[in-house]
């Protein structure tokens, strides 16, 4: 690993984030909550802190991939601990911990919150904690190399590192192109869902928060009721919709947008992605109609529309407490919770190719059981998937098992039940916001000890750069191939 190179990306990364800290302004001076000079601090620690790292260290122009896992890592852990400086001060979080998951939370779009109450933040803060999700949805990383031609050294390293899926998809011969493609799809859907939320009444502020939760799949409300505050079915419906986009790859977005209209259909994991939703709808609605839990049908196929997408897509929204419901729903949703939405997307989970390609699988060895002799081979549509991207999945599901095991093993040996403490390592480790029981969709994650929440923010980052890209920093043979920094003074003379 290159250091100095690293720490010269990470401190640009910073100063894009400080500049980020900028944005909440015109709320607070609009709602006149008091925190213009926290932000313009919090900003100006960011870009100190930035331009430090700069000047320090010189840039590289080699970085492998080795050096795109540690920026990544870096730039969101740095990101995390700077986004909760706003928090801190506001004066509702007294502890910094709680700070610094309520911001791991946010830019992971997890939705995992330590309030009891939302609206006690002040509105600048809210929309803060509302970007975060929007930035964190489509990526940091992606951000900077889509407007920052200073990040084009080790571009694809970078972006393999942060987006999600076991591949990647180029939709430009430049990796900076592809950035700004992703990016210029996200800000049009969100533009889009903005303008229907206020058609159909939430005004600027709100329409714009949930906006960036729901492209982000984040879940964070400015409401502590969350969408079930607004209690309507036109503003669920397009909340719904945007639900369902944000859990769909972004590639095919773009393709459809470019006139190829049947790239949906076409795509093996998008039909797959469809099944699974409509089967989980249908189900939740016979249960909870077999149980009484709803006094028409109309409610019940409203609210199972919204949780499956809610929690299939990893957004975490909520519109009824399914706490409450019978034990067969909540199984079917913490399942949904593991799958989480399609490569490519701003879902979290597993997601759902490497969830097809492993019944592909298993059938296949199934198969091999029952014919010997038979060759046969695993493909996505009409391509052969790799060797080595099913070896990766198969590695992915054996690194999610080991992580999900320890990370609920030190949550409950801090205390906490087994019920709260796995569903808490589900809920973070997916990026989804609520488990069940003492962190159910009517509670949150405050009561939790400070350690817990550590533990969990952990989980977060890991789950949100999928695994990999974390457990290799862990490795002692990552840090064994590290070199010492290049300092700016030692360049001096050398004409570089």
């Amino acid at each position: 690993m290159r250091t100095g190179g690293v720490l010269n990306i990470f401190g640009k990364l910073l100063i894009l984030i400080a500049l980020c800290l900028l944005s909440p302004i015109p709320f607070s001076i609009y709602f006149n909550d008091g925190m213009v000079m926290t932000f313009l601090s919090c900003s100006l620690i960011g870009t100190i802190s930035g331009f430090t790292l700069v000047a320090l260290f010189a840039p590289e122009s080699d970085l492998g991939y080795r050096d795109g896992f540690a920026v990544v890592v870096l730039s969101w852990l740095g990101l995390a601990i700077l986004g909760a400086l706003p928090f801190y001060f506001s004066g509702e979080m007294n502890a910094f911990v709680d700070c610094f998951f309520e911001s791991m939370s946010g830019f992971t779009t997890t939705g995992s919150t330590i309030l009891t109450t939302v609206e006690v933040l002040p509105k600048s803060v809210l929309f803060w904690r509302a970007l975060t999700h929007w930035i964190g949805g489509m990526g940091i990383i992606v951000l900077s190399l889509a407007i920052m031609p200073l990040l084009g050294i080790g571009g694809m390293q970078l972006f393999q590192a942060e987006m999600p899926g076991p591949t990647k998809d180029r939709l430009a011969p430049r990796i900076q192109d592809t950035a700004r493609i992703l990016w210029s799809v996200y800000l049009l859907f969100t533009l889009v869902e903005i303008l229907l939320l206020m058609i159909g009444g939430l005004d600027f502020f709100d329409a714009t928060c949930h906006a960036f939760a729901t492209l982000a799949t984040g879940g964070f409300s400015t409401h502590t009721a969350s969408v079930g505050y607004f209690n309507s079915v036109y503003i669920e419906t397009v909340i719904i919709v945007f639900m369902f986009l944000a859990g769909v790859n972004f590639s095919l977005h773009y393709r459809v947008l470019s006139g190829k209209l049947s790239a949906y259909w076409q795509n093996e994991e998008f039909r797959f992605y469809v099944g699974i939703s409509l089967f989980a709808i249908v189900l939740l609605v016979l249960v909870n109609m077999y149980h009484h839990v709803y006094d028409n049908l109309g409610d019940n196929i409203r609210t199972a529309f919204f949780q499956v997408f809610s929690i299939l897509t990893t957004t975490g929204f909520g519109t009824a407490d399914f706490e409450q419901w019978p034990p067969v729903c909540k199984v079917l949703l913490v399942s949904l919770m593991f799958v989480g939405g399609c490569a490519g997307s701003t879902g979290g989970g597993i997601k759902v190719v490497r969830v097809l390609l492993f019944f592909k699988y298993a059938r296949m060895q199934l198969t091999h059981l029952v014919h010997p002799r038979s060759v046969s081979a695993i493909k996505m549509g009409k391509i052969k998937v790799p060797q080595e991207v099913m070896l990766s999945i198969l590695g992915f599901f054996a690194l999610y098992i080991a992580f999900f095991l320890l990370a609920t093993l030190l949550v409950t040996a801090l205390g906490v039940d087994v019920l709260t403490g796995s569903t808490a390592v589900i809920a973070t480790l997916n990026n989804i916001g609520p488990g069940l029981n003492l962190v159910g969709p009517a509670q949150n994650f405050g009561h939790l000890p400070p350690l817990a929440k550590l533990v969990l923010s952990f989980c977060m980052l890991a789950g949100r750069l999928e695994l990999y890209t974390v457990a290799v920093l862990l490795t002692p043979d990552f840090w064994a191939m590290a070199r010492k920094p290049v300092w700016r003074w030692q360049l001096q003379g050398t004409g570089k």
